[in-house]
């Protein structure tokens, strides 16, 4: 009788463990993210950064160096803005950059751009348009202690 009492509770817990043979999965592709849609969602992520972030002049943003068109566009949004970017290891010795790290992938027919820094993390999704990038969520800010 134990026996079969363990072998029934056994089979209990471990019948949880299954999944599904038709597991739904979704993952995020990285895209090319060129012209007017880059400037317009690197501008908005830009002016939102700055908005979290605080005085530019006082900021240096260190940023892996990119070829691509969106972090051409980033980077001179950032500029526009006030901050320094550097895009190389050299940084003089009397500045302390920030560690700025950025994303922008495609999901759902839709560009999800994230913007982070040690203290915050931004992302927002956006809908490209043939006159640039129109946001489709609202701005999710991550605050980091």
């Amino acid at each position: 009788m134990n026996k079969s009492l363990a072998a029934i509770i056994i089979t209990a817990i471990l019948s949880g463990c299954q999944t599904a043979d038709e597991m739904q999965t979704t993952s995020a592709t990285p895209i090319s993210v060129t012209g007017a849609t880059a400037s317009a969602i690197a501008g908005d992520m830009a002016s939102r950064l700055a908005e979290q972030v605080g005085r530019a002049g006082a900021t240096t943003l260190k940023m892996e160096k990119d070829t691509s068109e969106y972090a051409a566009a980033l980077e001179a949004a950032l500029k526009g803005w006030g901050y320094t970017v550097a895009t190389d290891e050299k940084v003089g010795k009397d500045q302390k950059p920030v560690e700025f790290t950025w994303s922008i992938d495609s999901f759902d027919g839709q560009v999800l751009a994230q913007v982070s820094t040690p203290a915050v993390a931004l992302g927002r999704v956006y809908t490209a348009t043939s006159s640039g990038a129109t946001p489709a969520s609202p701005l999710s800010v991550m605050q980091r202690n």
